[in-house]
């Protein structure tokens, strides 16, 4: 952060508006997941088209714009690249309610893949211009709240209007107030002033460095490699759990459609919500003791969620208790535990990625971070669990979903060992740079 922009309430209020962007950005992403039945159903599509189509098209767009995109807000400023963006993947998602056939559909999520590909890498190096080291995580779990909000808005809100009016209003209702986010931002939000680059990266030299040695002097920063990889095993475990969660209580514990949707949106994102808080309100407690805690704290959330993420997919039929006409099933009690847990890795990751890189960097940096999430968690995540549900209904049925999402926990085990890895690295990394560098001061590359 640069020393000239103190905290104030505009400060506050941009923080805001991004974090608001950041929860339409996730429930564009997500509201496919509970439309997965009735899009089936007119179109006639089989579990592997729909995670081709809520998985792999959308993540190689988003992967292939992601990168360019981040580049971009690095050299003219994040505001307009992430306004701009916003607008975009909001006009294509109405679009996706007004498509004829699945090919539209497609070729509109398309369009949603590379709007949203313009979205997360700016804002977090938004959020990192706006805000102090020592303040960093906590308000990265500001912005970070939108996946857990845009949970319990696309897919509670979603699955109502989807039971009441269908599947197309769902997209057209809930894409448009995106439009007015993105023209908030450009028009009352005062962006930071930007960092200067590090004395050997002048802006003569950022201009004309090409994008490959780029990438290569960013991967030489110990630990980061780590970090990624953690991103895309996290992720596919993550987006597999969440994109096929109301299916496998529609299929295996016999809710429908507005019901799941509640449970999963209202319910398991509200307990996303508050571990998502009280993981970056950690983060920032305990580096200030040991700046390895902003590894280990992921690293002890991911430990924690796994057998949690078991039995919530082992656990028989069987109803806990009843909110309202809704019988919660006893699983998904598990479900709450692992969605407070589960969300710990993302928002220390992201900002311990803020502390390795200058400003300069910085989104490039978390747009590589974001596209391993991703490409491997949106793109092979629904993708391996619909083909291996597929797979197993000649010998299990209607529960092979259930066992699909159950080989997914093995990822986080993956994840947990990235971390481990990752954690000595970055502990060291920072140590030295404490010694040559004032606090708060990122780490050049």
């Amino acid at each position: 952060m640069n020393a000239s922009n103190p905290v104030t309430w505009r400060t506050h209020y941009a923080l805001f508006v991004l974090a608001s962007i950041y929860v339409f950005n996730y429930i564009d992403r997500q509201l496919m997941a509970i439309l997965i039945e009735p899009v089936k159903l007119e179109f006639g599509i089989s579990d592997t088209g729909i995670g081709l189509l809520s998985g792999v098209t959308f993540a190689v767009f988003y992967t292939v714009f992601g990168f360019p995109l981040g580049r971009l807000s690095d050299r003219i400023g994040r505001k307009p690249v992430i306004a701009f963006s916003c607008i975009a993947w909001s006009l294509m998602t109405m679009l996706c309610g007004m498509a004829g056939s699945f090919l539209t559909l497609v070729l509109a999520r398309i369009g949603v893949a590379v709007g949203e590909a313009g979205g997360t890498a700016p804002s977090v190096a938004m959020v990192s211009d706006l805000y102090p080291a020592r303040r960093r995580s906590t308000a990265l779990a500001v912005l970070m709240l939108g996946s857990s909000l845009g949970a319990i808005v696309g897919l509670g809100l979603g699955g109502w209007i989807a039971q009441h009016h269908g599947w197309r209003y769902a997209f057209l209702l809930i894409g448009a107030p995106g439009i007015f986010l993105g023209l908030l931002l450009l028009l009352t939000v005062r962006a930071p002033k930007p960092a200067l680059p590090p004395a050997h990266l002048d802006n003569a030299t950022l201009q004309q460095e090409g994008w490959f040695k780029t990438l290569v002097e960013l991967f030489q920063m110990p630990s980061f490699l780590w970090l990624v990889l953690t991103g895309g095993a996290a992720a596919i475990a993550g987006y597999a759990i969440g994109t096929w969660s109301p299916s496998f209580l529609i299929r295996s514990h016999g809710l429908n459609l507005q019901e799941a949707g509640f449970l999963v949106g209202v319910v398991g994102g509200t307990g996303s919500t508050i571990g998502t808080l009280t993981c970056g309100l950690l983060t920032d407690r305990m580096a200030r003791r040991d700046v390895g805690w902003q590894i280990g704290v992921p690293l002890l959330g991911t430990l924690i969620s796994i057998p949690f993420a078991l039995a919530y997919f082992l656990w028989p039929q069987g109803v806990a208790f009843h909110i309202g006409s809704i019988a919660v099933p006893q699983a998904f009690l598990f479900y709450s535990a692992f969605g407070f847990f589960g969300v710990w890795w993302a928002t220390p990751c992201l900002s311990a990625i803020t502390h390795l890189f200058p400003a300069s960097r910085l989104a490039q940096a978390t747009a590589i971070f974001v596209m391993s999430m991703t490409l491997l968690g949106v793109g092979v995540g629904p993708l391996l669990i619909g083909m291996l549900s597929d797979f197993f209904v000649p010998t299990l049925g209607g529960e092979s979903l259930r066992y699909a999402l159950a080989s997914s926990v093995s990822l986080l085990v993956l994840a947990a060992v990235f971390l481990a890895l990752a954690l000595p690295r970055y502990r060291q990394q920072l140590k030295q740079t404490a010694r040559v560098a004032p606090p708060g001061q990122a780490v050049t590359a």
